[in-house]
């Protein structure tokens, strides 16, 4: 399985069910490297798009305690073992966890690729990635050249398990 996620200096993604920040380059990444793939998300990731709706050309699959909770174009499991029974369908590298704070902690274990987006800027927020230059199991396999939107510098990393 991937995670995909765009990080600020201190590992932070997000404050008030929001990206910190929106990099153009950064949304056609994420959307070139997930059409056609299986992304996994949480319920508050999913209401922070567009309308609340899933994301288009994907496989979304919702992951949320509310037993009640629907949402059209979507599977939505209410546990991890639904979830896990729910991913066996699916090759693991077509999986990619999409967010937020919560389901990246739950999953990172499961995860042999992290495509991170690291942006050179330290933002208000609430929502944490876990930082993997501090975990052993985890090498930055491939980076990108320094990458500029307006006045903000970021770089595109490709993590992946030891």
């Amino acid at each position: 399985m991937n995670l995909i996620a765009a990080v600020d200096e201190n590992w932070a993604i997000g404050n008030k069910n929001q990206l910190l920040v929106r990099i153009p380059a950064d949304q056609k990444f994420f959307r070139e490297t997930t059409t056609g793939k299986v992304v996994v998300m949480g319920r508050k990731t999913l209401e922070s798009f567009p309308n609340g709706l899933p994301l288009k050309n994907r496989t979304n699959i919702v992951l949320t305690h509310d037993p009640d909770y629907r949402v059209k174009d979507a599977v939505v499991v209410h546990s991890m073992e639904e979830l896990h029974e729910e991913l066996e369908k699916y090759a693991s590298e077509e999986i990619y966890v999409i967010g937020g704070e919560t389901v990246y902690r739950q999953l990172l274990d499961e995860c042999d690729v992290a495509h991170i987006t690291k942006i050179a800027f330290s933002y208000d927020a609430d929502a944490y990635f876990p930082n993997l230059d501090e975990r052993p199991e985890w090498r930055i396999a491939a980076d990108s050249e320094e990458q500029t939107y307006f006045d903000l510098e970021y770089f595109f990393y490709r993590y992946e398990r030891v």
